[in-house]
């Protein structure tokens, strides 16, 4: 590493001192020239410059990678080739979970939850947009100055695995330590892989301990496709959680948006975590390193630029080619030798007078002049490389800019192909997706295989996103109102436990849940709580007693209340029915009236006769009976009825009164 401190790479990036090394890279912070910030710039090992495979899938993960956009990913800002790829990262100041562990230091579950919160909202959003990140492991889980975390190497895993210089054991992509058994067989891999190996992340966290870990790669992962992955009992309310995530079966596993959830669920029933207790990314690099370090805190002074198109055609003798220098070359020839006279002939013949050789010599300087400027013209001509003009993209969409440069190349039969590198930046006055500055600047010749730069708006830039939990709409409302956000489409959502109009949770304009930030002027949806969902009268209520009826009510959160009714078809203390009747919706907690039967309303025939016809049909009709009178001519006293006095009968039944 120490001979590449103070190296520019791509006339832009100077590094400045080691920050780690590995199996495949170098990591180095690095002074960015054009914009002076502080940069991380990762050299990946020489090799990879030339293998193909490598660098094909390099490029297109670099530009997908720099595109994902979220506070707990790791900013990628460039990327190019000199003598080997690099990437250029944004530099966190925090250090990393591994080196933290590596001082002997444990997270409480407290901590723990925080870091997976973090990973996993980063991992749903790169798992949103299809990527995969094949190597989660405490070296790539880095901090902030503001202890935020960021999960850095999305795309670098998938794209080593191209590489022909490091075959992967077993087609295995990653980390052993910390993969999921599928990415050892040969199976599929999706976001849960990524879901299982934060989980022995956050296990190592707090225990110190990988579990599931034998002596070789290969034993690992089929020691972990055959068991699922033991959660000790320190992990406390994180137990249930991580055993979830540690499941074999991928399907069993929760994605990263549910186990987000989760452990926001678990962050609910603990304490507030202590400060996390960061190691600093220049502390292990600077005891590590025996190599002399530059002063991080000064910023070098920088020349002119570079012309990449400027090019010196040299005579074989090094110095600059003077056409003139043919000139005193021939006159030099053209001289006679010392002592002859001027006017003396050679032997064998008249030679020419004054004029003649003036004529001559001239001739000759004339040929070898235009001898000279045709070689240095050829030479220039051949050495010269090609080039083109780079319109004008500035103020363009980048879509529209991307389309012109493309043309402009074309334009040239294929004698330029220029590498075009697009870098975003934060604005509030330029519209997303539209180019802000070009380099080289419009109208400049570039030549075959140079580089555009296209800086480009991402919008407003990210603000923080307030807490609105608990909170009502109109309250939540004038919080991101007053954060500079405005407030997105609301949904409403039955809830058991929260009242009616709370917030429940919210989302940024990508679909995150809970963003830490978000661009300044988005929208910010909400869910709220309807309050607990309605609940549908049960059917099967009639089939019972009261008492059965009223617990089955109860179990679907509904009062009994009781009625009772005479009943010819129903048994006596049988419920008859509901009110309201089954099927229909109501309210939690609504009452629900059981109509339970007395049994059959009975009474007895009273004795009539001798009585008036009056007085017998009143005393009929008085015990609840529906009567008949059936009187001979002349009969004026009650004589008998049908059924007879002292039957019991259903009230409201017929009897026949009998008169003589």
């Amino acid at each position: 590493m120490p001979e590449l401190i103070g190296r520019v790479l791509g006339g832009r990036y100077r590094l400045i001192q080691p920050l780690g090394s590995g199996a495949s890279a170098q990591v180095f912070l690095a002074d960015d020239v054009t914009l002076r910030r502080r940069v991380a710039v990762k050299v990946l090992h020489p090799a990879l410059a030339d293998d193909d495979a490598f660098l094909r899938q390099f490029r297109a993960e670099a530009r997908a990678a720099a595109a994902l956009n979220h506070p707990n990913v790791m900013a990628v800002y460039d990327w190019g080739e000199d003598d080997g790829p690099y990437l250029v990262l944004e530099y966190l100041g925090g250090g990393s979970l591994r080196a933290l562990l590596d001082r002997g230091r444990r997270l409480s579950v407290s901590q723990a939850v925080l870091v997976g919160i973090d990973a996993a909202r980063a991992l749903e959003a790169a798992h949103r947009r299809g990527f995969v990140h094949r190597d989660i492991k405490p070296a790539n889980l880095l901090f902030g100055d503001d202890a935020r975390l960021r999960v850095a190497d999305f795309g670098l895993a998938r794209a080593l695995s191209e590489a022909a210089w490091t075959e992967p054991v077993e087609g295995l992509v990653g980390t052993a330590r910390y993969a999921a058994p599928e990415q050892g067989d040969g199976s599929p891999v999706d976001g849960r892989a990524d879901v299982y190996s934060l989980g022995l992340v956050l296990i190592e966290a707090v225990t110190g301990v990988v579990p599931l870990t034998a002596d070789s790669p290969l034993r690992t992962l089929a020691s972990r496709a055959e068991a699922p992955v033991p959660v000790p009992a320190e992990l406390g309310p994180l137990r249930e959680v991580l055993a979830r995530v540690g499941r074999p079966n991928p399907s069993e596993r929760p994605t990263a948006a549910e186990l987000g959830s989760a452990l926001l669920g678990v962050a609910r029933s603990l304490a507030r975590p202590e400060p996390l207790p960061l190691v600093g990314a220049t502390d292990g690099a600077t005891r590590a390193s025996s190599a002399p370090v530059a002063d991080p805190t000064i910023l070098p002074a920088w020349g002119p630029p570079i012309d990449d198109d400027h090019t010196t055609v040299l005579a074989p003798d090094r110095r600059p080619l003077d056409p003139t220098s043919a000139v005193r070359a021939a006159a030099s020839r053209g001289r006679r030798p010392q002592g002859q006279p001027a006017d003396r002939l050679p032997p064998g013949g008249a030679g020419p007078g004054p004029g003649r050789r003036r004529r001559w010599g001239a001739l000759v300087v004339t040929v070898a002049l235009v001898a000279a400027l045709a070689g240095g013209g050829l030479a220039w001509a051949q050495l010269r490389p090609a080039t083109a003009a780079v319109p004008t993209v500035t103020s363009q969409p980048l879509s529209e800019a991307r389309a012109e440069l493309e043309a402009a190349q074309r334009a040239t039969d294929g004698e330029v192909s220029w590498e075009v590198v697009e870098q975003g930046d934060y604005s509030e006055t330029v519209d997303a997706d539209t180019v802000i500055l070009q380099t080289p600047a419009p109208g400049a010749r570039l030549k075959d295989g140079g580089t555009i730069t296209l800086r480009y708006s991402k919008g407003p830039p990210p603000a923080d996103v307030p807490d609105l939990t608990d909170m009502g709409v109109e309250e939540a409302a004038a919080a991101l109102a007053a954060a500079g956000f405005t407030l997105g489409p609301e949904r409403q959502q039955s809830d058991e436990s929260v009242e009616a109009g709370t917030v429940l949770t919210w989302y940024g304009p990508d679909g995150a849940e809970r963003p830490i930030q978000v661009a300044k002027g988005s929208a910010v949806s909400l869910l709220v709580s309807a309050g607990p969902a309605p609940r549908t009268v049960p059917d099967g209520l009639a089939s019972g007693g009261y008492d059965q009826a009223a617990a089955a009510l109860a179990s679907v959160g509904l009062e009994a209340a009781r009625s009772e009714e005479f009943s010819t078809d129903v048994q006596k203390d049988q419920v008859i029915r509901s009110e309201p009747a089954a099927g229909t919706s109501v309210a939690k907690g609504s009452t629900v009236t059981l109509v339970v039967s007395k049994g059959r309303d009975l009474v007895t025939i009273p004795t009539v006769a001798d009585l008036s016809p009056q007085e017998a049909e009143a005393r009929l009709e008085a015990a609840g009976l529906v009567v008949t009178v059936i009187a001979p001519s002349g009969a004026t006293k009650a004589y008998v009825t049908d059924p007879a006095a002292a039957t019991v009968v259903d009230r409201g039944a017929a009897v026949r009164l009998y008169l003589r």
